[in-house]
């Protein structure tokens, strides 16, 4: 059985999405923790609905960095994470943490990498930048995280097609739908191949 931990910033449909294909697919993983830097993070919501710990940890409650990637490194072994899953982390992840979970962390991102990703990548800003460069395709990708905003390497990514009259929100929801499909799949095989 595969342990993940999930981090979340927001609202927690790629968490939620998750969730209802380990339920319904009998994906051999279990979320084991929901953690957000943002309190009024719907993810939090969401998973103390479904009696999944949900916690609130950041840089308010441990202003020194060091501590605070410290209260991050013991949360993940007290609930013996396996995997991390980034889903709409608005973070970036501490090199410890990545150092101590080589292999072992993975991000949504809205975009085919390796284009369109790095910081400030997020979001409608990835969209908006989509459609700026009159790209034909965008889509989802699932890659490994390193040290590096979204450079690690590229596990899957699923494509959606751009529209002439598409706008950043229209582009964002047919994105969404892919994360929602690419990132379950991507913990599916991961789940089935994972050796404690």
């Amino acid at each position: 059985m595969l342990n993940i931990a999930v981090f979340a910033s927001g609202r927690g449909s790629n968490f939620e999405a998750l969730h209802r294909a380990i339920e319904e697919q009998n994906i051999p993983a279990q979320i084991a923790v929901v953690i957000s830097n943002n309190s009024a993070a719907g993810a939090l919501s969401l998973a103390r609905s479904l009696g999944i710990p949900a916690l609130h940890l950041s840089q308010r409650h441990y202003p020194d960095p060091a501590a605070f990637h410290q209260a991050v490194l013991q949360t993940l072994v007290r609930y013996a994470a396996d995997l991390i899953v980034l889903a709409g982390y608005m973070k970036k992840m501490d090199a410890e943490i990545v150092r101590a979970f080589p292999q072992r962390i993975i991000n949504i991102h809205p975009a085919l990498l390796p284009k369109f990703g790095g910081e400030g990548m997020y979001g409608m800003h990835v969209h908006t930048a989509v459609i700026a460069a009159g790209e034909k395709e965008s889509g989802a990708s699932v890659h490994y995280v390193d040290e590096e905003y979204d450079r690690g390497a590229v596990i899957a990514q699923q494509r959606v097609p751009v529209l002439p009259d598409d706008t950043p929100e229209t582009l964002s929801a047919r994105v969404l739908t892919a994360e929602h499909q690419l990132l379950p799949s991507v913990v599916k095989n991961i789940a089935q191949n994972h050796r404690p």
